[in-house]
C-alpha cells in the first residue's frame, strides 16, 4: 500500500464527504412505495472518489476495494452507508499499520521493463572485474539467455521453448511462457537481413499464431535492435501494437 502520510486525511475526508450525502436522503412520502432517494448527483461523486482513492492505495483485487465495487450495488442510501462502514474499516487498519503493501504491479509493467532496461544490461556486463568471462550478447540466442535470466526477477514459472500452435501450414517454438500470467514473450534480434520489413513479417505472423494459444492471454514482443536495423521502430511498434480487443499486443523495440 502507498503509506503516504496523506492517506489517513484523505480516507476521512471521504467518510466526512459519505456523510454529507447521507444528510441529502429525502425519505418517502406515507404511503409512497419504493426506495428512498438522496442526492444522485453528489453520491456518484463521492463513489468515483472512493474507488479512485481505493484502487490507487491498496490495489484492485484488495478485500476492500472488492467489497466497496460489490456495494454500490445497493440502493444508494445503502449503497452509502455500506461505503462508509467499508472506508472507516480501511482507516482503522491504515492507523494500526495493517496496510502496508504496495498495490500489486501490473506484470506487463514487469516486462516492460526488462525490455527496457536490457540495452544497458547487456553494455553493463561487458565489463567485469579482473576481466572474468561474460556474456557478449552477439545473436538472438544470446539475448534469450539474458532475458530468460532477468524473467525470474519478478516471475516464478517462466518455461521456455514451448510449441506454439502452426500457422500457415508452419509451427514454431515461443521464447518463454510465463505459465501463472498467461503472457508470452517472443524474443527477436536484428541483424544482416533481418531489418523493419523482414522484423514486420515475422511479427504479424506471430500474432496470429498465439491467437489460439490457450495459455496466451497476453503477447509480448521484444526486438533487441543495438544496431538501428529497424529504421522506423515506433512507426513498427504503432502498426502492431493492439491494446484493446480479446488479444493484446505488445511490440517493443529496444533501444
Amino acid at each position: 500500500m502507498n503509506t503516504s502520510s496523506e492517506n489517513p486525511a484523505r480516507l476521512s475526508k471521504l467518510i466526512e464527504q459519505g456523510e454529507e450525502v447521507l444528510r441529502t436522503h429525502r425519505p418517502n412520502s406515507p404511503g409512497v412505495i419504493g426506495f428512498p432517494t438522496l442526492d444522485t448527483e453528489a453520491f456518484y461523486a463521492w463513489q468515483t472518489r472512493c474507488v479512485a482513492f481505493l484502487q490507487q492505495v491498496v490495489g484492485t483485487n484488495h478485500t476492500y476495494t472488492k467489497q466497496y465495487t460489490q456495494s454500490v450495488t445497493e440502493p444508494y442510501t445503502g449503497a452509502t452507508k455500506a461505503g462508509i462502514g467499508i472506508l472507516k474499516a480501511a482507516l482503522a487498519d491504515l492507523c494500526d499499520g495493517f496496510l502496508d503493501q504496495s498495490p500489486p504491479v501490473n506484470p506487463l509493467r514487469h516486462v516492460e521493463n526488462i525490455c527496457d532496461k536490457f540495452h544497458q544490461v547487456a553494455r553493463t556486463i561487458r565489463s567485469r572485474h579482473g576481466a572474468r568471462p561474460t556474456l557478449e550478447v552477439s545473436d538472438e540466442y544470446d539475448v534469450q539467455d539474458l532475458v530468460h535470466s532477468l524473467l525470474f526477477i519478478h516471475f516464478d514459472d517462466v518455461r521456455p521453448e514451448e510449441v506454439s500452435p502452426s500457422y500457415a501450414g508452419k509451427s514454431s517454438r515461443m521464447d518463454f511462457l510465463l505459465k501463472n500470467e498467461q503472457i508470452v514473450v517472443e524474443i527477436k534480434k536484428t541483424r544482416a537481413g533481418l531489418g523493419a520489413k523482414e522484423i514486420g513479417t515475422q511479427l504479424i505472423e506471430d500474432i496470429e499464431r498465439y491467437k489460439t494459444h490457450p495459455d496466451c492471454k497476453l503477447l509480448v514482443c521484444f526486438v533487441y535492435d543495438p544496431e538501428g536495423l529497424a529504421g522506423n521502430p515506433r512507426g513498427i511498434e504503432n502498426d502492431l501494437n493492439r491494446d484493446n480487443g480479446p488479444f493484446p499486443v505488445r511490440v517493443l523495440i529496444r533501444p
